[in-house]
């Protein structure tokens, strides 16, 4: 897990825009950019961030696209300049799970997922819940996940860290395994790192969907607010 440099009594204001305080923290290494505006690294996520919503920092973050890339802004949008063309929003119900758990799962049959894993994550992700998980994910904290005769069934890890606050994300299970808690499971399991570590886990999740909401309130998850994911794509060609 990517260790934030001071934990809980970093302020919750910082969730209000992920990306950037993610990439201006625990993410540097992960980050291009400047003091106004930065991105991901190609391949580990397609995530930017602005300091302000603003169309200076806009043309800022402008530079560091490619022609023909889409790309999410978590947040406030900034003004479209010349050339980006707003392809969707996804509200999302931001949660957060602020109160320690008792105890680490009671049944651990996860196991941490690594660099040879890297193709059979994709792969499997892709198939269940595509868009947003790409080859280098992993790159952003620890993932874990449940086998059945040697095939992955289920997984989950972390995605944007900030100070203080870690993303839970990639969490899914295959429709053949779905019932067993596999999910369940790894969410705990993760909780439990985080929390052990000082850390409040946090999580987005788009707001329609009910059944998984229900699951994390369940887990101890709170609805902090809600959010949108804009998909910009840049004109021109690759």
């Amino acid at each position: 897990m990517l260790k934030a440099t001071s934990p809980v009594d970093e302020p919750v204001q910082q969730l209000d825009n992920p990306a950037w305080h993610a990439l201006a923290s625990v993410h540097s290494t992960l980050s291009l950019g400047n003091d106004m505006a930065k991105r991901y690294i190609p391949g580990v996520v397609s995530f930017a961030g602005l300091k302000s919503p603003d169309a200076g920092s806009a043309n800022m973050l402008d530079a560091l696209l490619s022609a023909g890339e889409s790309f999410f802004i978590i947040g406030d949008l900034p003004p479209l300049i010349e050339g980006w063309k707003l392809k969707s929003e996804l509200v999302c119900a931001q949660m957060v799970c602020p109160q320690p758990v008792a105890a680490a799962p009671a049944t651990d049959i996860a196991e941490q997922l690594t660099e040879r894993d890297k193709i059979e994550m994709f792969n499997f992700i892709h198939a269940i819940q595509p868009g947003y998980y790409l080859p280098d994910t992993p790159r952003m904290g620890n993932y874990f996940g449940i086998r059945q005769s040697g095939k992955l069934v289920a997984m989950a890890g972390e995605r944007m860290c900030l100070n203080g606050f870690t993303e839970l994300s990639a969490i899914c299970t295959h429709p053949d395994f779905t019932g067993r808690q596999y999910a369940q499971q790894l969410i705990q399991k993760l909780i439990f790192l985080h929390q052990s570590a000082g850390i409040v886990p946090f999580l987005h999740v788009a707001k329609s969907n009910q059944r998984a909401i229900s699951l994390y309130e369940y887990m101890g998850f709170r609805l902090r607010r809600y959010i949108s994911f804009w998909l910009i794509h840049k004109a021109g060609h690759s």
